[in-house]
Formats: C-alpha cells, structure tokens, sequence
C-alpha cells in the first residue's frame, strides 16, 4: 500500500513520455478508421487511497465509467488500463462487445503486454495490444459508412 501513495503520478511519465503517449494516440486514431469501437487508453502509476484494497480491475471498471468509454452509439468501447507499482493491466469492454468476445481473449491481450513491459518495451505492448484489439473490433463492429469518434484518443496518464 505504502508503494501506492509514495509513488509520484510523474513516474508514469518516465514510462510513457508524450513522444510515446502521442505514438499510442497516432495508433488509437488508425485503428478507429478500420472498426466502429472506440479505444481508449488509460496509465496509472499508482492506485488512489479509496482503490488500495480493491483489485486493480475495480479501479479500471471505475475509470471506465468516469472517462465514458460505456457512453458510445454501439456499446463497442474499449478501455486498456496500465497501473504500474503493481504492474496490471486490465481490459474493460463494454457489454456490445464484450458479449461477442470471450474474456479469454482479453486476458490473452493483458498477458502479451505485460510480457512487453517486463522487457521494458512498454511502446511496443501497448501498440500491439491496440492491434489486437483493432482485429477484434474490426471482425465484430467493421465500419458502416458515417463513424464519428465519439471520445478522445488520446492516452489518459492520471
């Protein structure tokens, strides 16, 4: 818990800079060109006060509401949640495509990135993750003609 609150909200910075926040918007923006989902991408260094006794998965289903990634046209949002001291990351879909997709498949997501950073190569799970979940949403939610973006693209470092 001690780690949690010593842990300044800059330090996630360290691990994402803009440069890599700005190649993960770029990828966020390109991948909702080829699917009618919206992605959004949020990194944490350490859990809030109120969230230290909760699952990191409590704290991602929290940001999910607060950043609205359930309030799209086709219930197709997507939030990737990096929380850092503890090193989780948690996939939280909203219920039109996370009824379509086994949580499996998300875990499997959560498991390739977490391989990533433990080799430091935090752009580059967070890339591939983003592909992944692009395949998904383009397979189940392809383009239909008008697609506005209906949340912001760009990372959320709180």
């Amino acid at each position: 818990m001690l780690k949690h609150l010593l842990t300044p909200h800059w330090w996630a910075l360290r691990v994402f800079p803009s440069d890599v926040l700005r190649q993960i918007e770029g990828a966020i923006k390109a991948s909702e060109r080829q699917h009618d989902g919206e992605l959004r991408f949020a990194v944490e260094a350490g859990l809030p006060f109120g969230f230290l006794r909760s699952p990191a998965r409590k704290r991602a289903e929290a940001l999910f509401a607060q950043l609205r990634v359930w309030d799209t046209e086709h219930n197709s949002g997507v939030l990737i949640y990096v929380q850092l001291v503890d090193r989780r990351i948690e996939i939280v879909a909203d219920r039109g495509i996370a009824a379509r997709v086994a949580q499996s498949e998300w875990a499997a997501i959560c498991r390739a990135m977490e391989s990533s950073f433990k080799k430091n190569h935090y752009l580059e799970g967070a890339l591939l993750a983003i592909s992944a979940i692009t395949a998904i949403l383009a397979r189940h939610f392809p383009p239909r003609g008008r697609n506005p973006n209906e949340l912001p693209d760009k990372p959320v470092v709180l």
